[in-house]
């Protein structure tokens, strides 16, 4: 190799290096970004309702299955952790009670009951997932939650069996295809909690059957609440 070919080969080497080193100091920015962009979140914990007072829910039972009756209990779950931010700033609400329902099962069959607020609970931001405390008595029925979403259309999801003893907190992601926001009004929309449905399993109809509730909570995207402008107009009118 002659030295002419030599010394065209390392001033092409040395001006590569610079080159490469330009790039990935350009392209390193784009990459870190992709993540920040892309976690415009602020997950909260909030509640919904902790049926502290049976005034404000209703039950629904057909006639021909049976009678429904309701009444709040003093108690509660001892494994229950109070909600970060509340115990931080010090507006925990008084938490002493759960909303009981007793089912008495006039004839077998496969019956459903259900609980509701006197008016659907909105629930602010993106909901992300759903929890309640529930002692389910050790029976085969099924709960689901019953929803609104930002059209006010019926939606329902299913928690799980109730077959376990004892107080247990049982929660249901949210899925994506309900509708929560329009990216054209996001002041609107959101979720609404319209109550539980019981779908009782046909060997477990008959007799008496007790369930409780206590402390719904939410956990929620309240990224667009936050970051809103205090003199931004709300399009509710």
């Amino acid at each position: 190799m002659s030295s002419f070919t030599k010394k065209l080969l390392l001033f092409l080497l040395i001006m590569t290096i610079p080159c490469l080193a330009f790039a990935q100091q350009a392209g390193a920015p784009v990459a870190e970004n992709i993540g920040v962009n892309s976690a415009q979140q602020r997950l909260r914990e909030i509640s919904v309702t902790k049926f502290n007072n049976d005034g404000f829910f209703r039950t629904a039972m057909s006639r021909d299955a049976g009678f429904i009756t309701m009444r709040r209990h003093r108690g509660g779950p001892l494994g229950k952790i109070p909600i970060e931010a509340e115990a931080r700033l010090g507006i925990e609400e008084e938490d002493i009670y759960v909303l009981g329902l007793r089912v008495n099962f006039d004839r077998r069959g496969v019956h459903t009951f259900a609980v509701m607020p006197v008016r659907p609970i909105p629930i602010p931001g993106i909901t992300k997932t759903l929890s309640v405390w529930v002692v389910g008595r050790n029976t085969n029925h099924m709960l689901s939650i019953m929803l609104l979403d930002q059209h006010g259309q019926p939606k329902e999801l299913t928690m799980g069996r109730l077959n376990f003893s004892g107080w247990r907190q049982m929660t249901v992601a949210v899925p994506p295809e309900i509708s929560q926001r329009n990216h054209r009004h996001p002041s609107l929309g959101g979720l609404s909690w319209a109550g539980f449905r019981v779908v009782c399993d046909l060997v477990d109809t008959w007799g008496s059957y007790f369930i409780y509730f206590d402390d719904l909570r939410a956990v929620t995207d309240l990224f667009a609440e936050e970051s809103r402008d205090i003199d931004d107009m709300v399009d509710g009118w």
